[in-house]
């Protein structure tokens, strides 16, 4: 019943796209069939348990850029029936979805902004079908336009948010955040602001979770986007002011620097000094509506990993703890006719404010290779590594995950692709590491 209130909060904002004045945008989807094999389904150290699995499911993607309203909600719902009856079969959903109403011109928007994933239940676990969960997290409400000066604007947002798990009650909570902002434009391409947020947070289940908190950031943000390079900056400070338990201080950091080397070549560089926890983790920025455009999404039906296929989990840690945040990413990605490489670096150090078990250090790169043999025929690798240690519990985990693919599009509707995957855990940790092989096939009809 959980799974399906997730799912349904999930795909009521996408209907609500699609509705209405729908067709004015663009809809697309894509049905497919996945048959997988899999040689350690539960991820075990030993007795693994092979199994089949049937993975029907559906891919979608709508935007819309109208003068009223604007929309970008992407989605993938699938259903997996395992084979035998050692897992409960089950259905999971990953979308995201941002919607703008403007409902005054250059006065007065109405903002909707969903995100639903599959995350662990355990995060000291293996990702094994039974320990995952659905996870949904929705911000909605108003922002006010209003103009300082001469090339002064400001606004006012308004937003409640809601996040929910269907297995860890102590993730669910209400929020309320407001927000007010002052924007300077410094020149046609760049734009200094600045803003101050306050977030007061309350936990449906106040016998596990951990003490309410209000949050405050105040911080100055610099824009740029110039021919070769964007940079988007913020420097200030946050405030987390526990309804029981002292208080904490931390300056604010965040940058996001996209560098077109050339026509092929990009370099992007992400990096954040801040304090966070798991729903802000999975909430998009809430400034969808920038210069009168949505952000885009990359639909999922392209970003798809081909080698895997499908939903997969992810690595947000599911708890109501507040954490401080240090983490730095590069990806460097080339791409032409035939063949596009990427290479990802990454780094991020996390320490729990309450509870100190998940205190951790993850460093990591990942590597992605795509090569067209023909114009319909497409060969793929992937290979990624990373070491992370849980300082507080002394636990050292060591993962490895590489896989290859080969696609073939037969008509303008139909495609098939085969793949190969094998991941690697080595860990310090009784009964967590394991090794895995899982083959795919999968069949897919595009509108």
């Amino acid at each position: 019943m959980a799974v399906r209130t997730t799912l349904a909060r999930s795909i009521a904002l996408a209907l609500a796209a699609v509705s209405g004045s729908a067709w004015a945008g663009q809809f697309d989807y894509s049905l497919y069939t996945t048959i997988e094999h899999s040689d350690n389904t539960a991820l075990t150290t030993t007795d693994p348990i092979s199994t089949n699995v049937l993975e029907p499911g559906v891919n979608f993607a709508y935007t819309q850029q109208g003068s009223t309203l604007q929309a970008n909600v992407t989605g993938n719902i699938e259903y997996r029936d395992y084979s035998g009856s050692t897992f409960d079969n089950q259905t999971l959903a990953e979308i995201a979805g941002q919607m703008n109403w403007t409902v005054i011109p250059k006065r007065l928007d109405f903002t909707v902004q969903d995100y639903a994933g599959v995350e662990p239940v355990n995060s000291l676990a293996a990702n094994a079908p039974n320990n995952q969960q659905q996870t949904n997290v929705i911000a909605l409400g108003p922002t006010l336009h209003f103009r300082v000066g001469d090339g002064m604007t400001g606004e006012v947002d308004l937003h409640y948010i809601n996040s929910y798990a269907s297995k860890v009650t102590e993730f669910n909570s209400s929020r309320g955040d407001a927000a007010f902002r002052i924007f300077r434009d410094l020149s046609p391409t760049d734009q200094l602001s600045g803003n101050i947020d306050v977030e007061h947070v309350d936990f449906n289940n106040t016998s596990v979770a951990g003490s309410n908190y209000t949050s405050y950031q105040a911080y100055a943000r610099y824009t740029s986007r110039l021919e070769q390079i964007d940079i988007d900056t913020a420097l200030g400070w946050s405030d987390i002011d526990f309804t029981q338990g002292a208080s904490q201080s931390s300056p604010l950091a965040r940058v996001t620097i996209g560098w077109r080397l050339s026509p092929r070549n990009t370099l992007t560089l992400n990096g954040d000094y801040q304090y966070a926890d798991a729903t802000q983790d999975m909430l998009q920025p809430t400034n969808v509506n920038v210069g009168g455009e949505l952000v885009p999404l990359q639909p999922l039906t392209e970003a798809i990993d081909t080698t895997r296929g499908g939903i997969s989990v992810g690595n947000v840690i599911i708890s109501s703890d507040i954490y401080k945040e240090r983490q730095m990413e590069l990806t460097y990605s080339y791409r032409d006719e035939r063949f596009s490489f990427s290479l990802a670096p990454s780094y991020s150090k996390l320490d729990y404010v309450n509870q100190t078990t998940f205190n951790q250090t993850d460093k990591g790169v990942g590597t992605t290779v795509d090569y067209k043999l023909t114009p319909t025929m497409t060969v793929s690798a992937f290979a990624t590594g990373g070491r992370l240690d849980y300082e507080t519990i002394n636990r050292h985990d060591k993962a490895y995950r590489y896989g290859t693919a080969f696609s073939q599009q037969l008509t303008s509707h139909w495609s098939w692709s085969a793949s190969f995957v094998r991941q690697i855990q080595a860990s310090d940790a009784v009964g967590q590491s394991y090794h895995e092989n899982e083959v795919f096939l999968t069949l897919v009809y595009k509108r």
